[in-house]
């Protein structure tokens, strides 16, 4: 299955997305759960359909029948498309490390050359979660606050980017399927999130559109601990001494 979660920023222009990667069912055991209401018949029918290469296996039927909607270059955009399951999700806490700092304790910093989310403990103290950041073009830096958290958000994709890729869905359930993962915390007024995904072979690497990807078991614990109104600073680079440090442990 290969999955990739491509979201646009608040920008006035939106690049193409990045190419799809591999994603091991290893590293996240869901399967594709069809909506509910599809009728035996039409599972029967049912093919996954890799989407434009965009990564996505949407699991969405497909009727073979030879009609004009269905004819090669005719293929429309669907209206909604189902996320699947909403499992439990547990927190799994990222390691504790040394972080000379003073941002205060409960604030966010985000390393984006280092690719490193730290929840700040204390002076001296933090929290190390790896992430995904933006790829070239897309990286920002400035600083926010939590406005609102979603757990299993839905996905609206931009205008503009359905106009590059037709396939796209104008929505997006929530769900193991849907590229926010299991919790979004959403950052001001803009399009930017730090969300979970089902593409954690993306963690490490800059291939989103400007948000900051999480695996779902980090996000959710960040999320308990990270209320609406935390402060989050997004900085191109962490100081060398204070970046030797954190990682140093």
């Amino acid at each position: 299955m290969k999955n990739v979660c491509v979201l646009a920023a608040v920008i006035t222009s939106f690049a193409i997305a990045a190419p799809a990667q591999a994603f091991h069912p290893a590293d996240e055991t869901y399967g594709y759960v069809p909506p509910k209401k599809l009728q035996r018949a039409q599972r029967a029918n049912a093919a996954p359909q890799p989407l434009f290469g965009m990564g996505w296996d949407w699991g969405r039927p497909q009727d073979r029948s030879d009609n004009s909607d269905n004819a090669p270059g005719n293929q429309r955009s669907p209206s909604s498309l189902t996320g699947g399951g909403q499992p439990h999700i547990a927190a799994v806490a990222p390691p504790k490390v040394s972080f000379p700092n003073s941002y205060g304790a409960g604030s966010i910093v985000i390393d984006t050359a280092g690719r490193r989310l730290y929840y700040v403990l204390s002076s001296s103290t933090a929290y190390r979660y790896p992430i995904a950041v933006g790829k070239q073009g897309f990286a920002w830096t400035g600083t926010e606050k939590i406005s609102k958290k979603v757990a299993w958000p839905e996905w609206r994709p931009p205008v503009e980017m359905r106009a590059r890729k037709p396939g796209l869905p104008e929505h997006m359930a929530g769900g193991i399927r849907n590229p926010l993962g299991a919790m979004a915390l959403y950052l001001g007024n803009t399009l930017y999130r730090i969300h979970g995904t089902n593409d954690v072979k993306s963690i490490g690497t800059a291939a989103s559109s400007g948000c900051i990807r999480m695996t779902n078991g980090n996000v959710m614990h960040l999320s308990s601990i990270a209320g609406v109104g935390t402060t989050v600073h997004v900085l191109r680079r962490l100081p060398a001494g204070t970046a030797r440090t954190a990682q140093a442990d």
